[in-house]
């Protein structure tokens, strides 16, 4: 059983996958570290605050992207093929990354954002699909959580790129003679990255599961399946309801960390991009924990239950425990919360499993896209709440409602540890 694990197929899936992965999250975070530094050099006269609301726009066209582009490679997963859907977002978002860093004005980063955030949206889906119908039941939570343990890090490579692109920049400039910006430079990097991974032969990767499906004419892809059928459609949202507290914790809790946070805690000189590191780096670390946890325990809710609890606590103690803290300690909580919330592989692979083989693609896809795309409601609910409540009282409350909900979505979701995967969803 175990040469099956690691044979040669898995491997460069998993490998792949992971790298994909990699470059998906590193461009996902980039825009966060280097949007300033871009609309200075675009936008060069405008005031502190509109270049504010032009970030907060754009930030919200690529995640309009990401909606779309859930919906669309999801359905092209169990329609063409998983390969085809990771090989397609890969090569979309790695060739906006490169237009990124050529913008000269906001409409043209308008569209682009919009482009990168539907290519964004297919990647992890389609290698969470891909691992968890080529590899051994028992086992499938390794590939996974090897995925999203390295494709984590790639907001930590982001956020140094980000910040200590110059010897880049100079490098380019000495073999074209063309003088880079550093934010120039971040873009060009996560776009090379990308395209380097599409001279690896994929074909071969396909899921068996699929290719017998698709020889059978099955119906692939059909959106009925899930929002046509109310068991289908709870199950969904209680999948949707589970990852929502991860981006509780990074959405609002560390990307707002200069503007709110570090401020609640006495600190006005909080980076961001180095709260998004360090918490990237433990989201990182908590997937290691939480894939290994799983495969010791046999269980996927039990953990996602355990890391809830870790969840509340953490956010807890990082917004109550302390009047005043040092920035060695705010960046020490921002590790913390990213290692709490560190489930994410455990909840993709819950949603993979919890449908058949003709829509788990649309599934992989969609749910975490639509997780992501909560940031807008979190966000828009903790500014309500602190018209008449302190910034931490109204953390405190946004946190314990989506904690609560994943609560009930765990709860209610059944066991897919070691379940058989090869069967489809029918119209009843």
């Amino acid at each position: 059983m175990e040469s099956q694990i690691f044979n040669r197929k898995s491997l460069l899936l998993i490998i792949v996958a992971s790298l994909g992965y990699f470059v998906d999250i590193y461009d996902l975070v980039l825009f966060g570290v280097v949007k300033v530094e871009s609309l200075l050099t675009i936008m060069p006269t405008a005031s502190d605050q509109l270049r504010a609301d032009t970030g907060k726009m754009l930030f919200n066209y690529q995640m309009i992207g990401m909606f779309i582009g859930g919906l669309l490679w999801g359905i092209l997963g169990d329609k063409k093929g998983r390969v085809k859907v990771l090989f397609g977002s890969i090569l979309l978002y790695s060739a906006a990354n490169i237009a990124n860093a050529f913008v000269a004005d906001i409409p043209s980063y308008i569209v682009i954002r919009l482009i990168a955030g539907i290519g964004l949206a297919g990647e992890l889906g389609a290698g969470i699909t891909l691992v968890s119908e080529l590899m051994p039941k028992e086992k499938r939570g390794y590939g996974t959580m090897i995925i999203v343990c390295f494709g984590a890090l790639g907001a930590v490579f982001a956020t140094l790129i980000g910040a200590k692109g110059e010897t880049l920049g100079t490098l380019l400039n000495t073999i074209t003679g063309v003088t880079f910006l550093n934010w120039q430079i971040a873009y060009l990097v996560g776009g090379m990255l990308g395209l380097l991974l599409l001279i690896i032969r994929m074909k071969s990767l396909e899921s068996n599961m699929f290719e017998q499906m698709q020889q059978e004419g099955t119906t692939r892809g059909n959106l009925k399946l899930i929002f046509g059928k109310r068991n289908n459609l709870i199950k969904y949202l209680q999948c949707v309801a589970v990852g929502i507290p991860i981006w509780f914790v990074v959405g609002l809790l560390i990307m707002n960390s200069k503007d709110d946070f570090g401020p609640l805690l006495g600190i006005k000189t909080i980076n961001n991009g180095q709260a998004v590191m360090y918490a990237y780096f433990g989201l990182s670390i908590g997937d290691l924990i939480a894939g290994l946890l799983s495969q010791w325990l046999k269980s996927r809710r039990k953990v996602v239950m355990i890391f809830l609890l870790m969840t509340l606590l953490v956010t807890c103690s990082f917004l109550f425990a302390f009047k005043t803290m040092s920035e060695e300690m705010y960046y020490f909580f921002c590790f913390l919360l990213g290692t709490s919330t560190g489930y994410w592989a455990i909840f993709v692979t819950i949603a993979a499993e919890q449908f058949g083989t003709n829509i788990r693609s649309t599934a992989a896809n969609t749910v975490p896209n639509f997780v992501r795309g909560s940031v807008f409601l979190i966000v828009s609910l903790f500014g309500i709440f602190t018209a008449f409540l302190s910034t931490g009282i109204s953390a405190l409350i946004v946190g314990l409602l989506t904690i609560s909900i994943a609560f009930w979505g765990v709860y209610n979701l059944k066991e897919t540890f070691s379940k058989d995967l090869n069967y489809h969803e029918e119209f009843i």
